[in-house]
């Protein structure tokens, strides 16, 4: 198969990066993802957020381990990654919280150009159908829905009640201009409609209403095995799906939305990071790129 740009991976940003380059009617966009399509309840219901977690068989859910952490007295650390259309905004608890403003001019300051908070916020209110509250730093006209949550247990409402006793100040909005306090988040669920209450993931956001398109296709079910390269340029990628191993080629890019675990993993895989520690496990070195995989 040849097309314009291949997108590993269906989760949160592979879903907006294949919903967006397709609005381009003359480009070409295959997306690849290793899980289903993300349209089943256990995706859509909210309460069903539990039994995608370890111990109901690992669905929609890699359910990776840490190595032994010597802080935690040995302990192996639990590391969700979803695995269906949507990643982990498929599996997630859906708050929406954007952070703080000074994270963001942290970064900036300390020399990521371009991640400051008033260059950040245009992109948060482009995705934000927020439904919950309006103001500056919202928009309700983005694919992103965000709605106050539906019914909150009555022991949400009494610690509330018991922290305004203590004078802790109440917050109905932790992505308004001040975070401090106590209150409710608001969730990534449809509002009012056939899907009210419903997640609203990355997917059902985004990729959901776009896969009818001609110019897009998306294959689930299948992993990439590695990306193709070609006098050093990645070419394309090698995946399995149901049947057997195909390639797709990229006439202009190959992106990588596996996250911060498996895009990685898939780059050491194609022979790109640690010489060393690739060459310990027999795979052909393209690019020694100590960098890859590090730091995380």
């Amino acid at each position: 198969m040849d097309v314009d740009y291949v997108i590993v991976g269906g989760g949160s940003a592979g879903s907006v990066m294949a919903a967006q380059l397709s609005e381009d009617a003359s480009t070409k966009v295959c997306l690849i993802e290793a899980g289903g399509e993300g349209k089943d309840l256990l995706v859509r219901l909210p309460l069903a957020t539990v039994v995608m977690l370890p111990g109901y068989g690992k669905l929609h859910n890699y359910a990776y381990e840490t190595v032994p952490q010597p802080g935690l007295n040995g302990r192996r650390g639990y590391q969700p990654r979803g695995r269906v259309l949507g990643g982990s905004s498929a599996l997630n608890a859906m708050i929406y919280v954007r952070g703080h403003p000074s994270d963001y001019d942290d970064w900036a300051a300390a020399g990521a150009t371009g991640w400051g908070w008033a260059d950040v916020l245009p992109y948060f209110l482009k995705s934000e159908g927020n439904q919950a509250v309006g103001g500056d730093l919202h928009s309700s006209e983005g694919p992103l829905q965000v709605n106050h949550q539906r019914a909150p247990r009555p022991i949400a409402r009494a610690f509330l009640e018991a922290a305004a006793e203590c004078q802790v100040p109440a917050n109905d909005d932790f992505n308004g201009p001040d975070q401090e306090g106590t209150g409710l988040y608001h969730v990534t669920q449809f509002g009012e409609g056939p899907r009210n209450g419903e997640r609203c993931s990355a997917a059902a956001a985004y990729l959901h209403p776009a896969m009818d398109r001609p110019n897009l296709k998306v294959i689930t079910k299948a992993r990439v095995e590695k990306v193709v390269l070609s006098e050093g340029r990645a070419v394309g990628v090698r995946y399995k799906g149901r049947g057997d191993v195909q390639d797709v080629r990229a006439a202009r890019e190959v992106i990588l939305c596996g996250g911060a675990f498996n895009s990685p993993q898939l780059l050491m895989l194609s022979g790109i990071g640690p010489g060393a520690e690739l060459q310990r496990h027999g795979i052909r070195v393209a690019l020694d790129a100590p960098k890859v995989g590090q730091n995380l």
